[in-house]
Formats: structure tokens, C-alpha cells, sequence
């Protein structure tokens, strides 16, 4: 057998054998397939039963909160219509009741009217028998009298005129006596009113403020070496300061609050800080003043806050916190006003006149005060100045200046102002004679010192037993301190009256300072 014979029975051998082969796998492969699609499609179904009950679960969850839902619902309705059922029938009885009622009052003034009806019937019947016998009276009064009816009727009447006239002037007489009772009685029943309803508290002011300290060695350190710090404290805030063997205090004393208080803060921040030499003193009080300036304004808000006052320019609420340091005859200004415009308010509401002008002139009426080295006999003056200054109301201006009675009052709310300071300042207990004319006359040595050139600050210390002043060093020298002393001191003795004597300490000081 040749060889290309051999090469193509081999070939058709190899091609059956693949055939074969082929088909075999093939067979089986194809099995294989149905095997695994017949389960992708038995688990399929199972899936899909799973699936279904959980959707059916789901909706059979669904349809059962559906169900309570609506059940509440249902319930809340039910219950509600229940209540308005209720209401009804209770409106049903009442109307019931009151339709009973209705109709028993109809019987009794059926009732009424009857008889009503019938005493007419028998007034009128008297009124005939009555007629008749006064015609048959004055029938037999003319022919005794020997007088016609119309003379009669005539003297009757002027009678009976002269008597209604004295009885109507009696009459007048008692009705305007009684009017007067009454409205006597009214005004101090709106006085008395307006004064519970102020309600503030007064209290006399001191002039002498104490501050607590940690221990008694703090005191040393207040007084300084040879007593330095000290006469810087008392130089910087014009304060008097009283270190004595009280334990654990040391007292502040002078007639001007707002600088007591000044000076009484910036004591309490030194001993707090523990640091006090003359530098630290003058740091502390510029400090200090900054800080009391906010808090006056705040107090001031305050007070227009209290009383219910809006629109007020911001310099007259900063005055206004200022009363809080100002004492009149030792009543505190500040409460005065508050105490005034309250009084004010009441007054006016009672004459229905207008509440809010009546209050924002009582609130400002002493705003005079709260100026600088002004005395109590200008300060309406001033405090009418003031309100010109910042436009405000006419009425206000003149209520301001009309309260001490030296001007003519141009509105009812300018009286009540000058009233209601009369009812605040004069009520028991609201002010102290002695201690304002103890301050006044401080006041005045003040304003005495600072009249003379080169003065740049004077303090009443010691109770008014001694005047500190403070020159400017280059208007006064070391020869003529002696001599500005000497004419402050004469000028004290002529002007003012005091007991004892005072001691005038003229102080000059020059400081070098650079900077490195």
C-alpha cells in the first residue's frame, strides 16, 4: 500500500474518531445545559413564590395599618360627634330652661299689666271725684274770698314762684356744696392713687462709701510710702479717704456721689488687682470713668424703659443717668423723676389728658440737675435750655421751667408736673433739709476755687473742713500759691457761711515725661 493511500485512510479514520468524539460531548454538553436550565427555572419558580407571599405579606401588613387608621379615625369622629352631641343637648336644655323661664316672666307681667291697668282705672276715677271737688272748693273760695279765679290763680302762682325760688337757690347751694365735697374727694383719691401706684422707694443719701478689704495689710499698701498713694487717690478722684482701725474696711467720703462712686470703684479694682502706686491710681480711674459713662447711659435707658417714654435724644437719656448721682435735699434725683413722671401719668389719664407728653415731662423736669457745678435755683432754667437744645415738645420745655414756679405754667400738663414734684418731694420721709444744705454749701466752695484763674480742679474734703485745689502749673508758680490761698480763703469767709474753720491747700505739680 502506498503511502498518500495510508495518509487518507488515516485522515478518514481521524475525521470519523472526531466526529464521533464531537457528537459525544456535544450530547452531553447539550444535557448538561437542559440539567442546569431546569434548575435556573425550578428555582426561579421558588423565587418567585418566595417573592410573592412577601409582597402578598406585605400588602395584607398594609392593608391592615390602612385599616386601623381609618378605624382611629373613625373613632376620633365618632367620639368628637359624641361631644357635639353633648353640647347640643346641654344648648337644648338650657333653651328648654330658659323658654320656661321666658314664659313664666310672660305670665308675671301679664299679670302686672292687669293690675297696672286696673289701678289707672281706679286713679282715674279719683282724679274725676277730685276735679269735681276742687271746682266745687274754688267755687266756694270766690264767693267768701270775694276774688275771681283768675286773681286767684294769680296770687297762687306768684306764691308759689317765690317759693321755688328760694327752694332752687337752696337747691343750687346744696348741689354745689355737695360738688365741691366731691370733687375735693376725688382729687385726693387720684393723688392718693397716684402715689400708691409710684410705689418707689427712697432712700437718704450718704456721703460716705465703704469698701471691704481682704485683710488689714492692704491698708498699709492704700496709704503708700509716707502716704504717697493716698494723696495721689485723694488728688485724682477728690475723694477723702479714711483709713482708720476699723478691721477689714476703709471709708470713702464726699459730697459728690457720682465722684464717691467713681472713686469707690476704682478703690475696690485696686485692692483686687493688689497693685497701687500713683501711675496705677491715674490708669485705673481714666479707666473707670470711661466705664461709668456706658453705665450712666444704660441707666438711663432703664429709666425711659420704666416709664414707657421713646424717641428721647441719646445726650438726655446720658443726663438722665446721671440723676442717679444727683440728691436733692438727700432725695435721689433719678427716683424723684421716675416718681414724678408715674404721678404725672396717673394725673393725666384721670383728665384724660395726653399720658405720654404728662410722663416724658415729669421724667425730665429736674434734667437741670444733672449738669455740672449748676445750683438748685437755675437748674429749671437749665433743664429747659437743655429741652429747647434737643426739640423737644413745646409743652415739655415749658413744664421744665415752670416747675419751681418761676415761670407761668402754658398747659394743663406743665400743673400736673409742678404738682406731682410737690406730692414726690414733700411726702414723709422723701428728703433731708440738713444734708442738702451741708452739700450746697460744699458746692459752692467748689465753684468759688474754680472762679480763680489757673484752677484747674477743686475738691471739698474732710466734710468740707478742707478745699484741695489744683493748678496749672504754667499759669501758677511756687511764689504765687501762697497768695492764691490766701485769696481763695478770703473770698470762702466772705461768700460762704460754715462753723469752724476750713483749710484751703492750694497744690501745684509739675511732671517730666519721656519716652524711650
Amino acid at each position: 500500500m502506498s503511502f498518500p493511500l495510508i495518509l487518507i485512510l488515516a485522515a478518514v479514520v481521524f475525521s470519523v474518531l472526531g466526529w464521533i468524539t464531537n457528537t459525544y460531548f456535544g450530547n452531553r454538553s447539550l444535557k448538561d445545559s437542559k440539567v442546569k436550565a431546569a434548575d435556573i427555572i425550578e428555582n426561579a419558580n421558588i423565587e418567585g413564590e418566595n417573592l410573592k407571599k412577601e409582597k402578598l405579606l406585605e400588602a395584607n401588613e398594609e392593608y391592615y395599618n390602612l385599616k386601623q387608621k381609618l378605624e382611629d379615625e373613625f373613632r376620633q369622629k365618632k367620639q368628637s360627634l359624641q361631644k357635639q352631641e353633648q353640647v347640643l343637648n346641654e344648648r337644648d336644655t338650657n333653651i328648654d330652661r330658659k323658654a320656661d323661664f321666658i314664659s313664666k316672666r310672660e305670665s308675671e307681667l301679664a299679670q302686672i299689666e292687669k293690675n297696672l291697668t286696673l289701678q289707672d282705672e281706679q286713679l282715674q276715677s279719683k282724679q274725676r271725684r277730685l276735679n269735681t271737688l276742687i271746682e266745687e272748693q274754688n267755687v266756694m273760695l270766690e264767693k267768701v274770698a270775694g276774688l275771681s279765679s283768675e286773681d286767684a290763680k294769680k296770687i297762687l302762682m306768684d306764691n308759689l314762684m317765690e317759693n321755688a325760688k328760694q327752694s332752687a337757690a337752696k337747691m343750687i347751694n346744696t348741689i354745689e356744696e355737695d360738688a365741691k365735697r366731691e370733687a375735693l374727694k376725688r382729687a385726693q383719691n387720684v393723688v392718693v392713687s397716684a402715689i400708691q401706684q409710684s410705689g418707689i422707694n427712697m432712700a437718704i443719701e450718704s456721703t460716705v462709701a465703704i469698701v471691704s478689704l481682704p485683710s488689714d495689710d492692704m491698708k498699709g499698701r492704700i496709704i503708700g510710702r509716707e502716704g504717697r498713694n493716698i494723696r495721689a487717690f485723694e488728688i485724682v478722684t477728690g475723694i477723702d479717704v479714711i483709713v482708720d482701725d476699723t478691721p477689714g474696711s476703709i471709708i470713702l467720703s464726699g459730697f459728690d456721689p457720682l465722684r464717691r462712686e467713681i472713686a469707690r470703684i476704682v478703690m475696690e479694682k485696686l485692692v483686687a488687682d493688689g497693685r497701687i502706686h500713683p501711675g496705677r491710681i491715674e490708669d485705673m480711674y481714666e479707666k473707670v470713668k470711661v466705664e461709668m459713662n456706658d453705665y450712666l447711659q444704660e441707666l438711663g435707658d432703664q429709666a425711659i424703659l420704666e416709664c414707657g417714654i421713646h424717641g428721647l435724644n441719646p445726650e438726655l437719656i446720658f443726663l438722665l443717668g446721671k440723676l442717679r448721682y444727683r440728691t436733692s435735699f438727700g432725695q435721689n434725683v433719678l427716683q424723684h423723676s421716675k416718681e414724678v413722671a408715674t404721678i404725672s401719668g396717673i394725673m393725666a389719664a384721670e383728665l384724660d389728658l395726653d399720658i405720654q407728653l404728662a410722663k416724658r415731662a415729669g421724667l425730665l423736669h429736674d434734667i437741670g440737675r444733672a449738669m455740672d457745678q449748676q445750683t438748685d435755683s437755675d437748674h429749671a432754667q437749665v433743664g429747659a435750655e437743655l429741652a429747647r437744645k434737643y426739640n423737644e415738645n413745646p409743652v415739655v420745655q415749658n413744664a421744665i421751667a415752670a416747675h419751681t414756679g418761676k415761670a407761668e405754667p402754658a398747659s394743663p400738663i406743665a400743673v400736673l408736673v409742678k404738682t406731682a414734684n410737690e406730692i414726690s418731694k414733700t411726702r414723709p420721709g422723701a428728703r433731708r433739709e440738713a444734708v442738702q444744705s451741708f452739700i450746697s454749701r460744699l458746692q459752692e466752695m467748689e465753684n468759688i476755687c474754680l472762679g480763680f484763674d489757673g484752677v484747674q480742679s477743686a475738691y471739698a474734703i474732710q466734710a468740707g473742713k478742707e478745699v484741695r485745689i489744683i493748678v496749672n502749673h504754667e499759669k501758677v508758680d511756687d511764689v504765687m500759691l501762697n497768695q492764691l490761698a490766701q485769696d481763695i480763703a478770703t473770698n470762702i469767709e466772705e461768700k460762704v457761711e460754715y462753723p469752724g474753720h476750713i483749710k484751703v491747700v492750694v497744690i501745684r505739680e509739675y511732671r517730666g515725661v519721656e519716652f524711650a
